[in-house]
């Protein structure tokens, strides 16, 4: 008897910052397995290892992710604050350039969307065209952190305002079985809940120490020995006392976690990831082998499941 084609496999890589380093594991546990994507939608972090993966170069991201330093992910922030967000992403873009992950979405060979928001009508917005990286840098947009991206004309932010894991879009790309990674699924109410309101807050990273020197570095009226001395108002003291960052990225996660169920409940995808990955921070980019390590053995939970699918 001739061999039954599989069906055409999409892939939903949802949003999630520093966490969506776990979508890499994800992608190599599936490789592995023989379940190799034919459509990849990804939403912010998603959106750039998605790119990665069908540019053939998630094994450079890889290696990247893994061995970057501190300083390294901070020569990243490329702090700029009159643009909208603290970093302006032209490093980001940089980085994607060095990786060769830069030719026009159309001439690869696996279909490929990165899902961000207009700004203005607060629509989401597929980019299926043109080079690779704007559509990443477009996606990646963060409020609060990452400036807007200009795109034919749209100023752009990112695509967890709107479509935090695209499975409609893999969908709408002629996917037939969809798998969506969501990584959000664990963190809300994490930072404040009672069990741990008595516990010390862990220090603030290096990253977001730096991040907001440099930041202040920048901000009129700040002397350069000041800032030492204000970035740490910025950051948690004690369990009582939320941080800058632990405000923004917690009133995002309510945000998204609230999107991601809505959009979820109408379009579900046949196999549902969801990495436990509450222990890794908004900028916590150096915990890359943690966040692929979590993807990998999220995969290989679900195994039977996406087995029964192929």
């Amino acid at each position: 008897m001739p061999a039954m084609a599989h069906p055409k496999i999409g892939l939903a890589l949802g949003s999630g910052s520093a966490r969506g380093l776990a979508h890499i594991g994800v992608l190599d546990a599936l490789i592995e397995a023989g379940i190799e994507p034919d459509v990849v939608c990804g939403t912010s972090i998603g959106a750039l290892v998605g790119a990665a993966y069908v540019a053939g170069k998630l094994d450079g991201l890889r290696q990247w992710a893994e061995t970057a330093t501190w300083r390294q992910v901070v020569r990243l922030m490329d702090v700029r604050l009159s643009r909208g967000g603290l970093i302006d992403g032209k490093q980001v873009v940089g980085l994607l350039h060095r990786l060769g992950i830069d030719a026009p979405i159309e001439s690869y060979g696996k279909r490929f969307a990165a899902v961000a928001t207009d700004l203005a009508s607060g629509r989401e917005v597929w980019l299926q065209t043109g080079p690779i990286l704007d559509a990443v840098r477009a996606s990646i947009a963060l409020p609060g952190i990452v400036s807007p991206a200009l795109v034919d004309g749209k100023w752009l932010v990112d695509g967890g305002l709107s479509n935090p894991v695209p499975v409609s879009v893999c969908r709408a790309l002629g996917a037939e079985v969809i798998i969506a990674v969501n990584l959000n699924g664990d963190l809300v109410g994490r930072r404040f809940d009672k069990q741990r309101a008595a516990l010390p807050v862990a220090a603030p990273s290096r990253v977001s120490t730096e991040l907001f020197r440099r930041m202040l570095g920048r901000a009129s009226g700040v002397r350069p020995g000041q800032t030492a001395e204000i970035a740490p108002e910025l950051l948690p003291q004690n369990a009582a006392a939320p941080g800058y960052l632990d405000v923004l990225a917690t009133s995002l996660n309510i945000m998204q976690d609230h999107i991601t169920r809505t959009r979820l409940a109408g379009e579900p995808p046949h196999v549902l990831l969801m990495p436990r990955l509450g222990s890794i921070g908004l900028m916590e980019f150096t915990k890359a082998r943690e966040a692929i390590a979590e993807g990998r053995h999220c995969v290989h939970h679900a195994l039977p499941m996406l087995k029964r699918y192929m």
